[in-house]
């Protein structure tokens, strides 16, 4: 429990036995020097699952997944030097995608700090204002006052990973020698005028709260509600969002729905399209719908409810911005969720409180309005049109995939969804379902950086989870797989092999090549058959529909499986360009 070999096992037992009876469960460490006091305490504790991994920037994404996954903080450990520099990019994303994690970086004491003593940098707020709070501990002392700053400093930690908005924390912790846990009488001195359980004894769990339980609201929001139930020209944007609690977050958001009676158009990274029999009125291909200007006019709405993030069409984006309505944004964060800078006003409570407080209003349900029923008809139209297009298709094209995995993966799968491409075909093709599949991704950020790790952290100790991703990021993590060895559970890895960037192609660079193909599109001509067999990893060529469909459900329960989908990044493109545009006449 307590350690007191010497002055720095005694600091970061501390540390470690705080923290696990706060709540912790996984402590991600990468292989160093300076930072053994800690990984020997954490490695000796057995309520606390250890992970050993090489690589910094991969271990910080495995660590963001496991958060991501749980809401409940994630350890992450590194020695000192640039070690540290490598876990930025997942910190940035957990920052922005408020994900709680406790950065640990071990440091040299300031007398070897500016002087070449090596592998010292200066470590001291290193990651800017990305943390939710930041700090660096005091040198080690056997002092009591010194170790209850210390306990004390855990808890104060572990609350601001939490509360008020999840994210980061960053510690950064210089020792002096000796590292080793190498025996010293002075410190067994103390032993005997410590009491552990006195000094440890109120400590209690803290966990995060999922959901605003508190059901009083002002009274202007009862104002509010009325107001929005008068207008029927209403809709509700179901945006990006991972709730923990997906099943109760949908529900709140069909009881708003159905008692103002207004559509939802609900982003596919979201779980709404995942629980498509609670609500009636989901619309799934608004960014088709709005691609029809005359359909979009009339549309045009009064008053929007945005819950969560923006999704990430940016013809709903660029609809909203013309027509300016007034915005209601939902959300607990004190971020600011209007990229758009239109008449928005932040209710800053969660959507559950809000359906509770429409529930005991006792307002009468909104009879379905003309407006309500165009979306619901326009929806019915392309939703049947897009379906049709998709059937008929028989060769391997990249916008397909998304389409019928939302059909074909077992209930409840955890699905990792990865940048550029697969979010915005997740978006447009994802087919309304009651599967309950749970969708993952890093829109904090939206960088093609740590995917592989991320989903790994995703699917270790989880049900056996999916990633759908491109070629380029899936490149740009290899290192992930050497995860595989550490993975408790599955992984499958729909990879859509285009050979390079995808979604360059939809943009207007793509008419000048060069440079486009060499610095944009950047091919890499990978055989990736041979890259998984240098990890072990196992590989599929996936060359029909129906062999993916056998793939894919059931899934195994062990491992880490590559299905390699190869396609053709132009023909993609041209598809897209010629069947995006549905008439409804």
């Amino acid at each position: 429990m307590i350690d007191f070999r010497n002055i720095n096992t005694l600091w970061s037992s501390i540390l470690v036995e705080t923290w696990q009876r706060l709540g912790l469960n996984t402590a991600v460490i990468c292989p160093g020097s300076r930072s053994t006091p800690l990984t020997i305490a954490f490695a000796e504790n057995l309520k606390i699952e250890t992970i050993a991994v090489l690589d910094e920037r991969s271990a910080a994404f495995f660590a963001l997944g496991i958060a991501k996954k749980t809401a409940l903080p994630t350890v992450l450990i590194c020695t000192s030097g640039t070690a540290g520099a490598n876990f930025f990019p997942a910190i940035i994303e957990a920052k922005e995608s408020q994900i709680p994690l406790l950065i640990l970086t071990a440091d040299r004491p300031s007398e070897l700090r500016q002087c070449h003593a090596g592998q010292a940098i200066d470590q001291v707020k290193l990651y800017g204002n990305y943390p939710n709070w930041q700090t660096e501990l005091a040198i080690p002392s056997a002092e009591i006052g010194m170790l209850n700053y210390l306990r004390q400093t855990a808890i104060y930690a572990w609350e601001q990973a939490l509360f008020p908005i999840s994210g980061p924390v960053h510690l950064n912790i210089p020792f002096r020698q000796p590292l080793a846990p190498i025996f010293d009488s002075a410190i067994a001195t103390l032993k005997s005028q410590f009491h552990p359980e006195e000094f440890l004894a109120a400590i209690e769990p803290i966990f995060p709260s999922l959901s605003n339980n508190n059901n009083t609201l002002p009274e202007s929001v009862n104002n509010l509600i009325k107001k929005w139930q008068k207008c029927d020209r209403g809709i509700i944007i179901g945006g990006i969002a991972q709730p923990q609690l997906a099943q109760a977050y949908c529900q709140a958001i069909a009881q708003i729905s159905q008692t103002l009676g207004w559509p939802v158009l609900a982003e596919g990274l979201s779980p709404l399209r995942n629980y498509a029999q609670l609500n009636p009125y989901l619309i799934s291909t608004y960014d088709l719908i709005l691609r029809n200007p005359q359909i979009a006019e009339k549309l045009t709405p009064e008053i929007v409810i945005q819950i969560g993030e923006l999704p990430t069409s940016q013809n709903l984006r660029n609809w909203l911005e013309y027509t300016q309505p007034k915005r209601w944004i939902i959300h607990l964060s004190n971020h600011n969720f209007d990229p758009l800078h239109g008449k928005t006003f932040h209710l800053r409570i969660s959507v559950e409180n809000l359906a509770n407080q429409i529930l005991e209003s006792k307002l009468i349900p909104s009879k379905l309005s003309e407006y309500l029923q165009f979306w619901c008809d326009t929806e019915a139209k392309i939703r049947a049109a897009i379906d049709h297009k998709m059937i008929l298709i028989n060769n391997l094209i990249e916008p397909k995939t998304a389409w019928l995995i939302s059909q074909i993966l077992p209930t409840a799968t955890p699905l990792f969804i990865a940048n550029s491409m697969p979010v915005r075909d997740v978006e447009i093709f994802w087919v309304p379902n009651n599967l309950n599949i749970q969708p993952f991704f890093n829109r904090g950020a939206n960088g093609i950086d740590g995917t592989l790790s991320t989903a790994l952290g995703i699917a270790h100790r989880h049900q056996s989870s999916v990633m759908l991703t491109g070629d380029l990021a899936l490149l740009h993590d290899t290192n992930g797989f050497l995860l595989s060895k550490k993975l408790v559970g599955h992984l499958t890895i729909i990879l859509i092999n285009n050979n390079g960037g995808g979604i360059f192609e939809m943009l207007p660079i793509a008419k000048f090549d060069p440079p486009f193909e060499e610095f944009f599109a950047t091919p890499q001509n990978i055989n990736f058959s041979q890259l998984c067999a240098t990890y072990g990893v196992e590989h599929k060529i996936i060359d029909s529909w129906e062999q993916l469909k056998q793939y894919l459900n059931p899934l195994p329960s062990s491992g880490i499986r590559v299905l390699e989908l190869p396609t053709n990044r132009r023909i993609d493109a041209q598809w897209r360009k010629d069947n995006l545009i549905i008439n409804l006449a």
